[in-house]
């Protein structure tokens, strides 16, 4: 299934995509669910599924605001340089750990929706990634077992406004300017995208690629990630890890590319789809 967070006539909602529409998930299952997050926890997929068999479409995708995937996750871990040629691009050395920060869910828009380049800072920057979203708790979980926690995948553009980013060597500043960052435009689930390591990762800019990759190319893998994650703190239904980027990012081209007002940036994903995002200055 291909799940998507929305807001319809002013009321949040959530559904399934299908190749005629979007099917209303909240008006299906009763009202059971307020959102895709609380579907998770209650380990509903299955019935979601049924829900939704035979079902026509409720609405047209011309017909609703797209919301970040997640809209309300407890927690966002972002990895960074995960990708040989990203940690090769920035000149930093190899290490046995994953770098850690975190995003909050403020910081998010959904897909068609714009992101906001701040006033402070020109240097706003583009980062394609995939995005794993958590099924069920996980604490402790042995890397053999990692994907079995795992309820779907989705795109992510992890924007960055560089300079604060490197105020000093914590990153939040310059990840978490509100609005900045994508995810979207759905999460699919496991059962479409078995093998989450033979995935193709793009950026595009204006229509120009300017980042290409595959997942077999990460630093730490996913199973690695949960690993990792889940020893320091339990990860939670709906939660997001935001696995990194590959190389080719703006702000290590010469001269740089920074994303700027009327730029679309698009993150494709094969077996996903395609994240669409406008930029807009911060009014």
């Amino acid at each position: 299934m291909k799940l998507a967070s929305y807001k319809v006539n002013g009321e949040a909602s959530f559904g399934v995509i299908s190749e005629r529409g979007l099917i209303d998930l909240s008006r299906k299952m009763g009202d059971r669910f307020q959102t895709l997050r609380t579907l998770l926890a209650a380990d509903a997929l299955d019935q979601a599924r049924e829900a939704v068999r035979d079902s026509k479409p409720d609405y047209e995708m011309r017909e609703v605001t797209f919301l970040p995937t997640i809209p309300d996750p407890d927690k966002i871990f972002c990895i960074g340089v995960n990708y040989h040629a990203h940690r090769q691009e920035t000149g930093r050395p190899e290490t046995a750990y994953p770098t850690i920060f975190t995003r909050y869910a403020n910081t998010l828009v959904g897909h068609d929706q714009p992101l906001i380049k701040p006033r402070v800072s020109n240097d706003f920057d583009y980062e394609a990634e995939l995005a794993v979203i958590i099924g069920k708790r996980a604490r402790d979980v042995p890397k053999e077992r990692a994907l079995d926690y795992v309820a779907g995948y989705s795109c992510y553009n992890d924007a960055s406004v560089r300079d604060w980013q490197r105020h000093s060597s914590q990153f939040t500043p310059g990840k978490n300017f509100i609005g900045t960052g994508g995810f979207g435009p759905c999460m699919v689930t496991t059962d479409e995208i078995p093998d989450p390591t033979v995935l193709s990762v793009a950026m595009r800019l204006n229509g120009r690629e300017m980042q290409r990759s595959t997942t077999d190319l990460m630093i730490f893998t996913i199973p690695t990630l949960i690993n990792y994650l889940s020893t320091f703190t339990e990860l939670v239904p709906g939660d997001v890890i935001a696995t990194g980027t590959p190389g080719g990012v703006g702000s290590r081209r010469n001269p740089p590319v920074w994303l700027k007002p009327g730029d679309i940036a698009e993150v494709e994903i094969s077996g996903v789809g395609i994240l669409r995002n406008p930029v807009a200055a911060e009014e």
